[in-house]
């Protein structure tokens, strides 16, 4: 059934024999001897194409074991609503709408100067402006970049430094879209469990001995539970860091602009590779889908090649209308007013189910069991939540996610009121 006489064909024909369903997901494949043996080559041949096999993601190395097709894996959660749902939706992870800028305000500044090739692929007026917003996140002096959101420059980052099969750090639970980026660029994750004050550094270290090379960690509002790094917890992260500065670290601060929370510093400046991600798709809204990057010098270099500023910079129309709301007074005041409004949204609803109060655009409501059927117990009154389980990396995350952006008090109260009947229902 298998053939091929060097790695590359013996990998092609294993590849479409999977494809194809002839070798189902979780079949054993022959023992590296009696396959070499079977096609007349040497077994590092043969040794050489199951290797490719596991970095490309479609077996796993099971040592002594052998080696066995990849399982299928269910359908990945995406990010977003159900906009043709009748219920009151709490499980979109989108910002206010009425806290987003008014776009038409803005597009008088979007220059009529064609932008072509060989030009800056950052306007010089936003990077002076990233740089000065940035300065104080970079443990040593780097360099701006931009990307087209968080999650494109964490995948470009990732694989500017490392290789398929390469081990990555995240936090446990972990948002969604990171879940399917690191399946999908072959990488894996190294879950690490997290709390209210954050990524717990005893089990980061534990997770970088056994040689994961780069770490994702969200300082402030991480999603799904709201959470922020506490001064104790960064600094204790700081210590694990410095133990390991080749791993490349990756801060996703992804909620800036709007959080509650003070910013802390995991970056020393021994860490040889790190960047900080700042995103305007919470705060502008995810049509306007940039995200800065300051990074060390060696990284930005890097990350400069895979964007191709020949092709694939990010809009320079799209650099207009964010320079222009972020320098805008007016725009400054309802920033202001949006910080206050999450931060409120968060307290209310978290003192009402008696949890702890995060930052950002989603309270974490933590369960000790499955959460389908409190959240189907809520749905017959009328609201639609995100279950927690798909939030997790390895294990399914016990909890629900509900957002806050279209809450009122009288909804926060009704809420409230449904959710501990639901429990109690579930308890009975």
């Amino acid at each position: 059934m298998i053939d091929g006489k060097s790695a590359n064909e013996i990998f092609d024909s294993i590849r479409q024999h999977i494809t194809s369903g002839t070798l189902a997901k979780g079949e054993t494949l022959p023992p590296v001897r009696e396959l070499a043996v079977q096609l007349g080559v040497n077994r590092n041949t043969v040794a050489a194409a199951y290797k490719r096999l596991v970095t490309s993601g479609l077996a796993l190395s099971l040592g002594r074991n052998g080696t066995v097709v990849k399982e299928t894996r269910a359908p990945l959660a995406l990010e977003g609503g159900n906009p043709h749902t009748p219920l009151n939706d709490l499980s979109s992870g989108n910002p206010a709408t009425g806290k987003l800028p008014d776009l038409a305000r803005y597009l008088s500044h979007i220059s009529s100067t064609p932008r072509l090739y060989g030009d800056a692929p950052v306007s010089p007026a936003l990077y002076q402006w990233a740089r000065s917003w940035m300065q104080d996140t970079m443990p040593v002096p780097g360099d701006i970049d931009l990307t087209n959101g968080a999650v494109d420059a964490i995948e470009r980052l990732l694989s500017a430094h490392l290789l398929p099969g390469d081990n990555v750090v995240v936090e446990d639970p972990c948002f969604l879209s990171s879940i399917s980026m690191l399946r999908y660029s072959g990488f894996n994750a190294s879950p690490v469990e997290i709390d209210s004050e954050g990524m717990q550094a005893d089990k980061l270290e534990l997770a970088l001995a056994k040689g994961a090379r780069a770490v994702i960690l969200t300082p402030r509002a991480h999603n799904p539970t709201g959470y922020s790094l506490s001064a104790a917890r960064a600094a204790a992260i700081q210590q694990v860091l410095s133990r390991y500065p080749q791993v490349l670290v990756i801060v996703d601060d992804h909620f800036a602009l709007l959080s509650s929370a003070s910013w802390h510093s995991v970056l020393t400046p021994q860490t040889q590779h790190w960047a900080v991600v700042r995103s305007m798709s919470k705060t502008l809204g995810p049509d306007l889908r940039l995200a800065f990057v300051a990074s060390d010098a060696d990284t930005s270099a890097r990350l400069r090649l895979r964007l191709n500023a020949g092709s694939q910079w990010v809009s320079h129309l799209l650099q207009d209308l964010v320079y222009a709301c972020l320098t805008d007074s007016d725009y400054q005041h309802v920033l202001a007013e949006s910080r206050r409004f999450y931060a409120s949204q968060q307290q209310k609803l978290a003192q009402a189910l008696n949890v702890v109060s995060g930052d950002g655009l989603n309270l974490w409501l933590p369960l000790a069991a499955p959460s389908q059927s409190t959240a189907f117990a809520l749905a017959k009154r009328g609201w639609l939540v995100r279950e927690g389980e798909a939030f997790g990396v390895n294990a399914p995350a016990h909890g629900l996610r509900i957002t806050l952006s279209t809450l009122n008090d009288s909804d926060i109260k009704q809420l409230a009121a449904d959710i501990h009947q639901a429990l109690r229902l579930k308890q009975e």
